[in-house]
């Protein structure tokens, strides 16, 4: 009698894991923020970014170094097909990366449902689908709600909520806790400020089959129903993107925020200030009317994308809005630039006043600010910090 051959055992799957959230709600800083509290689990991304410039991109490359693929210029869940989507997720699951676990990290204007959907027709047999992780911001959230309320449709959808910048939030947020709390669907809601969540959290959301089953049913519904992606967010967004390797002057800059429209919601990037701080570069952030600064010294040349010294000193923005007109913003922009060689000791007040404090930034980082933080409105125009 023969010997019975050696069940095979299956390779085990790469839970992929959607962070999704509406614009400036804090994605980009709980990614980083997981990438170095991963507790020795390696995290491979995909970084999906709304405009021409990757800016979230070049936040989390230095962290994640080959491990990331960046798609920019588009939401996800338009821009790609199922079918290519595998051809990502197969490069990052690919055995010798040592990928315990892969987020993408959606646009701010991305349907989650269509991300759902794309996962769950995948034909990769090396992954998983490992749940929808919806980052909302309390500070933000009733004013978001109100402009869009199809975020309830995705606080349904999620296997994990988590409620972000609590510290801006009146009450320190347990309304909008509990409110959030009441539109999901058995998902569980965890509090944070600046991010900070327990990566099991996020590595453990994997829904029930039985949930990812009725998923799938209602969300190739909904998308037959509606036929495309007329009516995802997304639709009723612009996004200009604007690149000089002439420094901006501080002061005209700082008009220029000042005067921003209404429908500008968004800005994000790199700024050169060139003679004003020339060891430095600045993120800056804006949501809504929050306005935030964060100097950074420029790394080595050639060390990523958007990076470098001399010649390769850039300002590199997003712009994000509805109904902006594009070519008057274009404009306003390059009259920020400034070609006198010497600084005034007194331009980068206005910058300075919109500096982050030591509050915000993350001692077990080194004292490095959370780069992606939109966490409110800006300080007393009063104070210089």
């Amino acid at each position: 009698m023969g010997q019975s051959p050696t069940p095979r055992v299956p390779a085990p799957q790469i839970p992929v894991v959607i962070l999704a959230g509406f614009l400036g709600s804090g994605k980009t800083t709980l990614l980083n923020h997981l990438l170095h509290r991963s507790g020795g689990s390696r995290i491979g991304a995909i970084v999906n970014d709304f405009g021409a410039i990757e800016i979230d991109a070049m936040a989390v490359a230095g962290a994640l170094g080959d491990s990331t693929v960046s798609l920019g210029n588009g939401c996800l869940c338009c821009a790609v097909d199922p079918g290519e989507l595998d051809v990502y997720l197969a490069r990052l699951a690919r055995p010798e990366a040592g990928v315990d676990v892969i987020v993408i990290e959606a646009s701010g204007l991305a349907e989650p449902q269509e991300l759902v959907r794309m996962l769950l027709a995948s034909e990769l047999p090396g992954i998983v689908y490992g749940g929808l992780v919806e980052v909302v911001d309390a500070a933000e959230f009733d004013g978001t709600r109100a402009r869009h309320p199809e975020i309830d449709r995705h606080l349904a959808l999620a296997d994990l909520v988590v409620v972000n910048k609590l510290d801006r939030a009146p009450d320190g947020g347990e309304r909008v806790l509990d409110l959030v709390g009441s539109l999901t669907d058995r998902a569980a809601v965890v509090p944070a400020t600046y991010g900070r969540v327990d990566p099991e959290f996020l590595f453990d959301c994997r829904p029930a089959e039985e949930r990812v089953g009725q998923l799938s049913f209602d969300d190739l519904h909904d998308h037959a129903r509606t036929g495309g992606h007329a009516d995802h967010l997304h639709s009723a967004y612009d996004s200009l993107s604007f690149v000089s390797d002439v420094p901006l002057d501080p002061r005209r800059l700082m008009r220029f925020l000042d005067s921003r429209p209404e429908g500008l919601y968004r800005i994000k990037g790199y700024v050169d200030f060139g003679p004003y701080d020339p060891r430095n570069r600045y993120l800056v952030h804006a949501v809504g009317r929050f306005l935030r600064f964060y100097p950074e010294p420029w790394p080595p040349t050639g060390s990523g994308p958007g990076t470098g010294t001399g010649a390769e000193r850039l300002t590199q923005l997003v712009l994000i809005g509805s109904g902006i007109d594009a070519p008057a913003l274009t404009k306003e922009l390059q009259e920020c630039a400034s070609h006198a060689p010497h600084a005034d000791e007194h331009g980068m007040w206005g910058v300075l006043r919109y500096v982050q404090g030591p509050e915000e930034q993350d001692p077990d980082d080194g004292g490095q600010p959370d780069p992606d933080l939109d966490d409110g409105v800006g300080p007393d125009p009063d104070s210089v910090v």
